[in-house]
């Protein structure tokens, strides 16, 4: 049987108007045959699954530098986590689930290591953003250099996960709402684990909005965008909600994410970042030559190059470069 065409007839059935159907993607850039089990977003979902770069999140930072304790967030573990969101929230509003989580697992592929204490430390030095950065991921550099040849619309969705981002589909608006009720929610609760903040310490009104456990405040947050996006042509929270969405993420900025002591380690790897690009462009024949064979102008290989490691392989690399080895006198 040809599973793929049950899909896209239960999609032509069930799915809002409003979504994006498997068979009317944009399309890819080399176009490639169809699938008999799968759908072209389905196909996309698999390929981020299974590529290198979604296996080195598990070693990147979300917020916190080398915790000490399993139960941290990592990169990975944060994009499971919207994923999870997404899919709840694409699924209540008859939106494509598939491609809705195609985007949520590429959308953080290109973060260089520690997160956006790297990306800051990248863009110090040339233009980078990590939204791009995902996006040249899977256009250029997985697949050693040959990219990924995803479809449209998990390309757009990817790009535009940001809170400046503009995505195409209804789909890609899902994500970018999933990341922020991901990483403000859990943020919170590894702030909590870490003794950097209390329950008690969130403003009243935000627990009188959103709930006073982790479950409760996403459950909210997830339930109010249904209720004001449901049938409707735009996806986004009540102003209500998403006046205070905004307001507890400042929270978040001002007693845990620019000062406190989850932070303290943040300034050595923006340096031991900075060490990093410094050196290789300077000596751009240690990049791998997949990477140098890619269009681009050096500071962007370097960037690749950079963001493609984890936080444990970006310490080894330093390590190598500043560090005297021992050596013996035969």
């Amino acid at each position: 049987m040809k599973y793929a065409k049950i899909i896209h007839d239960i999609e032509a059935q069930f799915l809002s108007p409003y979504a994006v159907k498997s068979l009317d993607t944009k399309g890819r850039d080399f176009p490639i045959s169809p699938d008999e089990m799968r759908t072209e977003f389905q196909r996309d979902r698999d390929r981020i699954l299974h590529c290198k770069a979604f296996r080195r999140l598990k070693h990147k930072t979300q917020v916190f530098l080398s915790p000490e304790g399993d139960h941290y967030r990592t990169r990975l573990t944060h994009t499971l986590e919207v994923s999870q969101i997404a899919r709840s929230i694409s699924r209540a509003l008859r939106l494509n689930e598939d491609l809705t989580e195609a985007i949520a697992l590429g959308h953080d592929l290109g973060h260089p290591p520690y997160g956006h204490a790297g990306e800051r430390a990248l863009a110090s030095r040339t233009h980078f953003c990590h939204n791009e950065q995902s996006l040249r991921v899977v256009e250029k550099l997985e697949y050693d250099g040959k990219g990924m040849n995803l479809t449209f619309e998990v390309r757009d969705g990817i790009l535009n996960h940001t809170s400046k981002g503009k995505p195409a589909t209804l789909e890609g608006k899902v994500v970018a709402w999933s990341d922020r009720i991901a990483y403000i929610n859990h943020d919170i609760d590894d702030a909590i684990r870490g003794g950097i903040i209390r329950e008690e310490d969130i403003p009243q009104k935000f627990r009188e909005v959103f709930g006073t456990s982790h479950g409760k405040r996403i459950n909210s947050m997830v339930l109010d965008i249904i209720d004001n996006s449901y049938e409707r042509t735009e996806v986004k929270p009540s102003e209500f909600f998403e006046k205070n969405i905004n307001e507890l993420r400042q929270f978040m900025f001002d007693n845990v994410y620019t000062a406190s002591k989850a932070k303290s380690e943040e300034v050595k790897a923006v340096d031991m970042v900075l060490y990093l690009y410094d050196y290789f462009i300077k000596n751009m024949e240690k990049i791998p030559q997949f990477i140098l064979n890619n269009d681009g102008t050096d500071e962007q290989k370097v960037c690749d190059y950079i963001s493609m490691m984890s936080d444990k392989y970006a310490v080894a690399v330093f390590e190598n470069l500043t560090i005297p080895k021992n050596w013996t006198l035969l």
